[in-house]
């Protein structure tokens, strides 16, 4: 696959393994990648910058207010020029700036500044790696979008042999080709994706209504993270107070109906994921008035079944989804019920999570996820924000469209 004209910015972090950023650039370079560079203070320390311009051809940066260059700020006009930032070594300390959001000089400013992808490729010694701090880090990271190369088993410049080696400039080299690889791809084959989230309402009169729990944050978060990679996403969403983000394409409704007729309007669609918890029932009328509390109208209730977005998708006979991801939220028998859904409905994926437990589920930031796909493999996601939950599922939804798609042409 050819690299021309792919823009990296390179962050040299202070660190025994900074001598490979060289061989990085090298790759890049050869590959027609143009890199520019940021080195930081201590990163001067084990390499120099005329190393790194003569392997770049391109100016090194350092200082984050550079009188020599005063037409443009650094630290916006950097973040916007590169399609992706990668920073080479990514120390422990690095990782508790970026972690705290930090921006106390060029490096870690560029990185707050950016709206670009930020590829983390951390070396440290393995007890470093290992502490409770350094995880805790790493799980902010990666809840905030941050993706990270490596670390790997080996042994240390310090002697000692764990996890916490740097990954060789040759991995990093094919991580970076295959990212842009897959970008591009998705780009090409422009492929759409609907998404729904939040409740639904179901109005018994005027200010009466049949609804649940659900806040749409899990959905939100998995269209904002297809969206990031390059799919375009529609969310369809009912009744929520998420301040949605001005990035995304969103429909609103209030009822299952809406929902479905919505969903209609943008068939056919190359991925659709229901996250929405869409009410079983409706009244099979609406009062005009409300309805008074006097004995005579307890019965006046009748329900009736509302269409199944989820298994209407997977029966399409025409315009069903290539990749078709359900949600399944249960408060007993989680796999059993989930794995029943997951053949009713047609779908490729359930993504399945326990609702009884307060501490994650609905109307919160964490969620716990086990995902079962019909070729019988399940996976027990751990507890974890929404946010890096989502971050997952897009990925994976993603790579098996792809490898779908590949398969089937």
């Amino acid at each position: 696959m050819s690299l021309q004209n792919k823009r990296v910015l390179l962050i040299i972090g202070g660190g025994i393994s900074a001598y490979k950023a060289l061989d990085v650039i090298r790759l890049l370079v050869k590959n027609n990648v143009e890199v520019k560079t940021i080195l930081s203070k201590s990163g001067k320390e084990f390499v120099t910058p005329l190393s790194i311009t003569a392997l770049s051809q391109n100016k090194v940066f350092e200082d984050i207010f550079d009188s020599h260059n005063e037409k443009e700020i650094d630290h916006i006009s950097l973040s916007r020029w590169a399609d992706i930032i990668l920073v080479i070594p990514t120390t422990a300390n690095m990782m508790t700036k970026l972690s705290a959001g930090k921006a106390e000089d060029l490096a870690t400013t560029v990185i707050l500044a950016s709206n670009k992808d930020i590829i983390l490729v951390p070396a440290m010694n393995v007890r470093m790696w290992l502490h409770k701090a350094t995880q805790k880090n790493l799980n902010n990271l990666l809840d905030y979008g941050y993706k990270f190369i490596g670390p790997v088993d080996g042994e240390m410049a310090c002697g000692e042999y764990g996890e916490g080696k740097m990954s060789s400039p040759r991995q990093i080299f094919s991580f970076i080709s295959n990212y842009f690889k897959n970008k591009d791809l998705v780009k090409k084959k422009n492929i759409k994706a609907l998404v729904t989230t939040g409740p639904t309402r179901e109005y018994i009169d005027p200010v009466r209504y049949i609804s649940n729990e659900s806040s749409g944050k899990q959905g939100y978060e998995i269209a904002l993270a297809l969206n990031k990679l390059g799919v375009k996403t529609t969310l369809i969403s009912g009744p929520s107070s998420i301040n949605f983000s001005k990035d995304l394409d969103v429909k609103k409704i209030i009822n299952a109906d809406q929902m479905l007729n919505t969903i209609k309007k943008l068939l056919p669609i190359d991925i659709a994921v229901c996250a929405a918890a869409v009410s079983d029932f409706k009244p099979k009328f609406l009062n005009k008035q409300k309805i008074k509390k006097d004995k005579k109208n307890l019965d006046i209730l009748n329900l009736e079944k509302n269409k199944d977005i989820l298994e209407y998708l997977g029966k399409h006979n025409r315009y069903r989804p290539k990749l078709l991801v359900g949600f399944s939220a249960e408060t007993e028998n989680l796999i059993s019920n989930s794995k029943k859904k997951l053949f009713q409905k047609h779908c490729d994926m359930i993504v399945a999570n326990d609702v009884s437990k307060k501490e994650s589920g609905f109307n919160v930031d964490y969620n716990k996820v086990s995902i079962i796909e019909k070729n019988g493999n399940i996976e027990n996601w751990p507890k974890n924000k929404k946010s890096f939950i989502a971050n997952k599922i897009a990925k994976k939804i993603v790579d098996k469209f792809l490898m779908y798609d590949k398969n089937t042409n």
